[in-house]
């Protein structure tokens, strides 16, 4: 049996498989600064919760800095059973090799909320790009609501992400995502060279429920296209998605709760539509600045609260507005 350190200390471990050719051509040693893999390069999250009682708790847990988590806490006071688990960087943000790798596991009956501390920065990459992998599973019983702080992609910084997790029929699943067009107060907007990103969400025997890309790249180069053009944000700033997985009520009637939901929501444009193989609903989300977006997002994910557990969306003690 191979051990879990050796399998983590394999690059194959943090290296995402089937990069997209755009990416390939710039997966090139970095030149006068710490390689991919060195330490501090390299971020490794892996968490496993379960049921103790009637509150979720940690089961096992491994970190490797730059990723680390704090306690979790329970905080709902309508899911007092939810742990709420906030993702940690040492650092200021992803750079040129940073190579980060995210292991949940939500056991049977388990509830967990994972979120970020903060937005999460990416810094320039002039000779190689970031990469995050974040690997999700909900078993039977399960509640996994997974809703990270928005993504800042900074002037030229490459990032490629991948979602990918697996969930019970039984089981609910929120999950989440935003882009913000970078530091628009120091001018940014759509100045990245190339954000690429993947969600695919499978049942346990691996059936493909659906998967989803949002690619963009007002970089230099053929395959380059302006953010804001019609045929990606049509003129907005931010995007953002959530999708609910449930076969607690029909798809049909889960787009009814969330229209109605977001139907007061100004400033942006939402679409909310049914998920492939009857398995939930998905609504996009363009807007001009991250406040409006966020306001809509936190108004979906209300609504899909009340609607699949009977509670509304709690304070997540950062600072956000309630709907």
């Amino acid at each position: 049996m191979i051990h879990a350190d050796a399998l983590r200390d394999d690059p194959a471990w943090y290296t995402p498989a089937d990069l997209p050719a755009e990416l390939s051509v710039f997966d090139v040693p970095v030149q006068g600064g710490l390689p991919v893999g060195s330490p501090g390069k390299v971020g490794l999250l892996d968490l496993t919760f379960g049921t103790y009682g009637r509150v979720t708790r940690v089961q096992h847990q491994y970190q490797r800095a730059p990723l680390h988590i704090y306690r979790p806490i329970h905080l709902d006071p309508c899911r007092p059973d939810m742990a709420f688990v906030y993702v940690l960087q040492s650092g200021d943000g992803l750079v040129q090799g940073d190579r980060y790798r995210i292991d949940v596991e939500c056991g049977p009956g388990a509830a967990v909320h994972l979120t970020t501390q903060t937005a999460t920065n990416v810094f320039a990459a002039h000779q190689n790009f970031a990469t995050q992998l974040v690997n999700l599973r909900a078993h039977a019983g399960a509640v996994l609501e997974y809703l990270p702080d928005p993504v800042v992609p900074f002037r030229g910084s490459r990032l490629f992400q991948r979602t990918c997790v697996t969930v019970h029929r039984h089981a609910t699943l929120i999950l989440g995502e935003t882009v913000l067009p970078g530091r628009v107060a120091r001018g940014e907007a759509h100045v990245y060279d190339l954000y690429w990103s993947e969600t695919e969400v499978r049942r346990p025997d691996g059936e493909l429920l659906f998967a989803d890309m949002l690619r963009l790249r007002p970089g230099r180069g053929e395959r380059a296209c302006d953010p804001r053009s019609a045929v990606l944000l049509g003129g907005h700033d931010v995007v953002a998605a959530l999708y609910v997985v449930t076969t607690q009520i029909d798809p049909a009637t889960m787009v009814a709760h969330l229209r109605t939901a977001v139907a007061g929501c100004t400033d942006v444009l939402t679409g909310v539509s049914e998920l492939p193989r009857e398995c939930g609903a998905a609504i996009r989300v363009l807007g001009p600045t991250s406040a409006a977006v966020a306001a809509a997002m936190r108004t979906a994910w209300n609504a899909a609260r009340l609607v699949l557990l009977d509670a509304p969306a709690p304070n997540r003690r950062k600072g956000e507005a309630h709907p």
